[in-house]
């Protein structure tokens, strides 16, 4: 493929443009500066860039982040910092994207960023209830009868009870709940139905996807094509 028509592709500019650009020096394939606009590359094994910026070959971008806590799930915001703005910087494209549902300001963890809105709707549509793991830590241990209440659905206000959901005990205060729906605040309210309180709440695994061990809070990657086929699958 002609290096501009890839630029273009990429919504980098126009073709006048983006020859522009190439004249000055601003894009670069496999580290060396581009000669010019009808410089053949392959798309999928040569490294271009622009500005400094990774162009990925094609398709869909999708990030995996340790959302910390403090940080807001949306693209923007007038007073928080949001998980968007945690790309800022990087040399990955990040334009178009968006968080794949919410995680409340207080609750860390995994969070996917992408800007494929089919599969990010797919994943959050109710018809298809899919899973997601927390690790939740309780200010009080659960009893027996809180954990069947949970497994079998509790009251939090709404017209139906929750879906039953999985209760896995990790420590005296400590669990894995696993839902399969996403209403607002509804972990908490969960334990609220049970007379309890979330302490702290942590998204281990969403649509069968594991959240990375070695992302620390704030930090982020790119998905394997491994865990983007687990995401379409989900």
């Amino acid at each position: 493929m002609r290096l501009d028509k890839f630029l273009c592709d990429r919504n980098i500019g126009t073709r006048s443009q983006v020859k522009t650009y190439i004249r000055q020096g601003l894009v670069t394939v496999n580290n060396k500066t581009a000669q010019a606009p009808d410089q053949k590359i392959n798309e999928e094994e040569d490294l271009v860039t622009f500005q400094g910026r990774r162009l990925r070959p094609g398709g869909f971008i999708y990030y995996m982040l340790n959302k910390p806590q403090g940080v807001v799930s949306a693209t923007q915001d007038n007073r928080d910092t949001t998980v968007v703005d945690l790309l800022k910087g990087c040399d990955l494209p990040r334009d178009g994207v968006f968080p794949v549902g919410r995680l409340d300001k207080d609750t860390e963890g995994l969070l996917i960023l992408t800007d494929d809105g089919e599969m990010a709707h797919r994943l959050l549509s109710p018809k298809k209830h899919v899973d997601k793991t927390y690790l939740v830590t309780a200010q009080h241990p659960l009893s027996q009868e809180d954990i069947e209440r949970l497994e079998q659905g509790v009251d939090i206000g709404e017209e139906r009870l929750t879906l039953p959901a999985k209760v896995e005990l990790e420590a005296d205060t400590q669990f894995f709940l696993t839902i399969h729906e996403g209403k607002f605040h509804q972990i908490k309210r969960m334990l609220q139905a049970v007379d309890n309180q979330v302490v702290a709440l942590k998204r281990i695994s969403f649509g069968g996807l594991a959240l990375d061990e070695g992302l620390k809070p704030g930090e982020y990657r790119e998905l394997t094509k491994q865990e983007v086929e687990i995401l379409h699958e989900a």
